[in-house]
C-alpha cells in the first residue's frame, strides 16, 4: 500500500511538472535575441591559425577550428574550438554566450575538457567583442575587412595590456 502510494505521488508530481511546462510562455525574449543577434558575424565554421605564449615563454603556433551556431531561436550561441599542435590537442574548449538584459551586458559562459568552466562578462563594443576571463585578461573578437576572424588576448601588467595570444581564422561555410 505504501509502494502505491509513493507511485501515485510520483505520477501526480511528474504529471503536474508536464502540465506546467505546457503551460509556460514559450515566446522568444526579443532583447536577448535582439543583442545576441548582433553577433550574426560570428556564427560559422572557421579554420586558420593562431599562436600563444605559454608558461614557458615561448611562442607556441597552432591550428584552430571554431564552429559557432544559433540557438534557442538566436538568444544564444553555441561556440565550440579545437585547437592543434603538431598533431596534439592543445585546447578544447565549448562556450555559450547569451544576452542579460537584466544586468544590461553579454554573459560568457566556458567549458573547458579539463572540467575548468566559469562565466564571465563580455560586451560588444563598435561591433568588437571583447570577454573578461579575469580583471587583467581580455580577449578581443572582430571579424576583420578580409571578413577574417582575428582574436587577440591580452594581459594587464600595470597601465599597460601586453600580447599573449592571437588568431586568424577563415569562414569555411
Amino acid at each position: 500500500m505504501k509502494n502505491l502510494i509513493k507511485i501515485i505521488v510520483f505520477v501526480g508530481a511528474f504529471t503536474g511538472f508536464q502540465l506546467e511546462a505546457i503551460s509556460q510562455n514559450v515566446d522568444t525574449d526579443p532583447v536577448s535575441k535582439k543583442y545576441v543577434s548582433q553577433l550574426a558575424s560570428m556564427v560559422g565554421s572557421w579554420e586558420g591559425k593562431g599562436w600563444m605564449m605559454a608558461a614557458d615563454q615561448k611562442r607556441h603556433e597552432f591550428t584552430q577550428t571554431e564552429n559557432i551556431q544559433f540557438k534557442l531561436d538566436s538568444t544564444a550561441i553555441l561556440i565550440e574550438g579545437k585547437g592543434m599542435e603538431s598533431g596534439k590537442v592543445i585546447h578544447n574548449a565549448m562556450a555559450v554566450i547569451t544576452y542579460s538584459g537584466e544586468h544590461e551586458r553579454y554573459d560568457f559562459q566556458s567549458y573547458l575538457q579539463n572540467g575548468r568552466k566559469g562565466s564571465f562578462e563580455a560586451e560588444l563594443i563598435d561591433g568588437v567583442f571583447y570577454w573578461y576571463p579575469m580583471d587583467n585578461i581580455r580577449y578581443i573578437i572582430k571579424i576583420n575587412e578580409q571578413g577574417q576572424w582575428f582574436e587577440i588576448g591580452e594581459i594587464k601588467q600595470g597601465d599597460n595590456w601586453y600580447q599573449f595570444f592571437e588568431m586568424t581564422l577563415e569562414k569555411s561555410k
